[in-house]
């Protein structure tokens, strides 16, 4: 994550020379929208079956969809903002007792609502970088987990702890109106669905607008 952070501050300070002209800061309230993709790590879980037996599974999943909105207000330094998103997270294979099934279908549907804070680099171009994070909730939905030979896990709904950390840029195009450039690592503590426990984590790169008014 620290990493990547560098690699779009880096990106920023090459790309402020190219700026002609700037845009000032504008505080007051803002909403925005985005949408990107998420890419789920590989997380290791606890499962279980019907005849108290314990497994060991890793599960791998597929990029999926991020798509979600803010409401917040800009006090020029700092901005402290509302959010929710919904992400799409594809179940691609299950490695359990040593052997690696792919799976024909099965996902986790994760509704976050988060309260985030971001610090803005101002500079005397119109692109801002920022960094920041948050903290809130989400809402795992899992769907009926199954190979072409093996039920793996039910449908279930669980409510978890969720935070996040990143950055990005922003581009201004008027006092009103912005591009959103961004980042965010996303977490959640431990889900207990009906035979399964795992956390969520995932990388998450999406473009948005940002309306100030």
């Amino acid at each position: 994550m620290k990493k990547t952070l560098l690699a779009i501050l880096v990106l920023g300070s090459i790309a402020l020379p190219a700026i002609a002209s700037a845009t000032p800061p504008t505080p007051g309230p803002y909403i925005s929208g985005f949408v990107g993709v998420t890419i789920p790590q590989t997380t290791d879980a606890t499962s279980f079956d019907d005849f108290g037996n314990v497994f060991e599974d890793r599960i791998k999943f597929d990029p999926g969809l991020n798509i979600g909105g803010t409401a917040g207000f800009d006090f020029g330094a700092a901005r402290f903002e509302g959010e929710i998103s919904y992400k799409d997270l594809p179940i691609r294979s299950i490695r359990s007792g040593g052997v690696s099934d792919r799976v024909a279908e099965g996902s986790v549907d994760t509704t976050a609502f988060m309260a985030n804070v971001f610090i803005d680099l101002h500079n005397a171009s119109p692109i801002t970088p920022y960094l920041g994070g948050g903290v809130g909730f989400a809402a795992l939905h899992m769907n009926d987990t199954f190979s072409v030979t093996t039920d793996y896990y039910a449908d279930d709904d669980q409510v978890v702890f969720a935070y996040q950390a990143g950055g990005g840029l922003e581009v201004a195009l008027n006092r009103q109106l912005s591009l959103d450039l961004a980042y965010r690592y996303f977490g959640t503590s431990q889900a207990s669905f009906i035979n399964t426990e795992f956390e969520v984590a995932t990388h998450n790169a999406t473009l948005g607008l940002r309306l100030k008014f």
